[in-house]
């Protein structure tokens, strides 16, 4: 299985992916050369760097692989990627000020993914570090990490049934979000002005707390029944879904207020700083 995630280096995005099975980072070639250079034009650059390592028989060049990586239109295209260690060498061909602390944080992130896999209370401690930069309340964070652990809860149920990630896993969710909400995935992140950021980043407290209802249930619901097919498990995730939609519709008679808004989390921490300010 592979993760892809940006990392950031004085404030420069670099794209990398994790790779499971391997347990090896791999870091776009063209991100490092635009660090290290501060060049505007990276690939030139690397294209260049390429020829040069080729002709003088350096292996470096050969190793390097491609993998599809989120460009900056935003479709996913084929780039140079390298190893950790094979962007080390690389390294030692690109003269920088920057080389040197550029090694420092790439062991740095591959150590930390490491003590991750070792010890998970790690991955949650730092995106509780990461939200609360962000301005996020304490109150907000305290959900948000827990429908990660009901979120994680549920994928794994799908995988013990056979469930493929990709495809089977959107519908699913699809079907949970639209029967507790009335909104799919794509329409509720529209509600929210929302294009790649995450949905669960910008719902409310509520929302977040009905959206853990129904995968929690939907979760409780597939262990009871143990649904054989794919067609079962939609099933399962309506039933899941509509238990929340039941708290919704309750809550939305008692309070006068819908539940499903397009407030986002831009809206939320400016109404927190202003409140602050107050």
């Amino acid at each position: 299985m592979k993760n892809d995630k940006i990392q950031l280096f004085e404030n420069k995005k670099v794209r990398t992916v994790w790779d499971a099975e391997q347990e090896k980072w791999f870091v776009s070639v063209i991100d490092v050369i635009e660090v290290l250079t501060d060049s505007d034009r990276p690939r030139k650059y690397w294209n260049d760097l390429k020829s040069k390592l080729t002709k003088e028989g350096s292996e470096v060049s050969d190793k390097i692989g491609q993998l599809k990586m989120k460009a900056p239109d935003g479709k996913m295209r084929l780039t140079d990627v390298a190893n950790t260690e094979q962007i080390f060498r690389l390294i030692q061909s690109v003269p920088s000020p920057k080389a040197e602390p550029f090694k420092l944080w790439l062991s740095q992130i591959a150590a930390e993914r490491l003590d991750e896999m070792q010890d998970p209370e790690l991955t949650i401690d730092r995106a509780l570090e990461q939200y609360l930069q962000l301005g996020y309340s304490e109150n907000w964070i305290n959900q948000r990490l827990k429908s990660i652990e009901i979120r994680k809860e549920l994928t794994d149920e799908w995988k013990s049934k056979g469930l493929k990630e990709g495809v089977q896993f959107a519908t699913l969710t699809d079907i949970i979000s639209k029967t507790w909400s009335g909104k799919t995935t794509k329409e509720y992140k529209i509600l929210k002005g929302l294009k790649k950021e995450n949905l669960r980043d910008n719902m409310t407290n509520t929302e977040l707390i009905l959206n853990m209802l129904a995968e929690a249930s939907t979760k409780d619901i597939s262990q009871a029944v143990n649904p054989e097919t794919f067609e079962e498990s939609k099933k399962v995730a309506q039933q899941g879904g509509n238990v929340a939609k039941v708290a919704l519709k309750e809550l939305e008679a008692k309070t006068g207020k819908k539940v499903v808004t397009p407030l986002n989390a831009k809206t939320l921490l400016n109404n927190n700083q202003k409140k602050l300010e107050e």
